[in-house]
């Protein structure tokens, strides 16, 4: 059983304005991973490879009907996840680092008019390192969280390394005091985070280690 939020492995690439964002973002991923596995095979074979319905039904044990109905349910929740507006490279390093800025200097005015109102925070520590165990959702619940954070440790309890894009979001690669790492990708609509999403299980930033290491 996984302890907590579970987050994708971080995929990394450089903030280049002309480069092209990645269809498959985090957010989409989280879409198929809360998907019931039914829905999630129905979709992918479905809409995905292409096979047809009475081929899917008899691979699933299913109905025709009923697969069409698990791969419209899937098809729903997934087109619910795709940003309607993909946040351009430059806004996203815009947005990235005035957030990181703001979250570590207690600016909690500067906080509220970049979070939207229905911000979720996820965080995966797969019960190795500290993690909220819950997602944190609502602007005012995260400015009490961050203004917290500010007053318990001062302004300098973790480090910017690298603003990055992070399967298809922008974000960047943080390291506490202790050497304790992060990623944190933002899902950014309309010019305000709806997501934060915070990877800090060390199993899965081995290869941000080695990235680091190289650098």
């Amino acid at each position: 059983h996984y302890v907590g939020s579970w987050l994708p492995e971080p995929v990394l690439e450089p903030f280049e304005p002309e480069a092209d964002a990645d269809e498959l973002t985090l957010t989409l991923m989280l879409a198929l991973e809360r998907l019931s596995p039914l829905e999630r095979a129905a979709f992918l074979l479905h809409d995905v490879f292409g096979q047809p319905l009475n081929e899917i039904a008899a691979t699933l044990g299913r109905d025709a009907g009923a697969v069409r109905q698990l791969a419209t349910r899937a098809r729903k929740h997934v087109q619910d996840a795709r940003p309607r507006f993909p946040v351009e490279r430059a806004e996203g390093e815009r947005i990235t680092k005035a957030f990181f800025s703001a979250a570590h200097s207690g600016d909690v005015a500067t906080l509220r008019t970049l979070l939207a109102e229905g911000v979720v925070i996820e965080s995966d520590g797969g019960g190795k390192v500290f993690a909220f165990i819950r997602p944190i959702e609502g602007r005012e619940r995260v400015l009490r969280l961050y203004e917290g954070m500010f007053r318990k440790l001062g302004p300098d309890w973790t480090e910017m390394v690298e603003p990055i894009w992070i399967d298809g979001l922008p974000g960047y690669i943080s390291r506490e005091r202790g050497a304790i790492l992060q990623t944190t990708a933002l899902q950014i609509e309309n010019g305000q985070i709806l997501g934060i999403y915070m990877t800090r299980n060390p199993d899965k930033l081995t290869h941000v280690r080695q990235r680091l290491a190289e650098h």
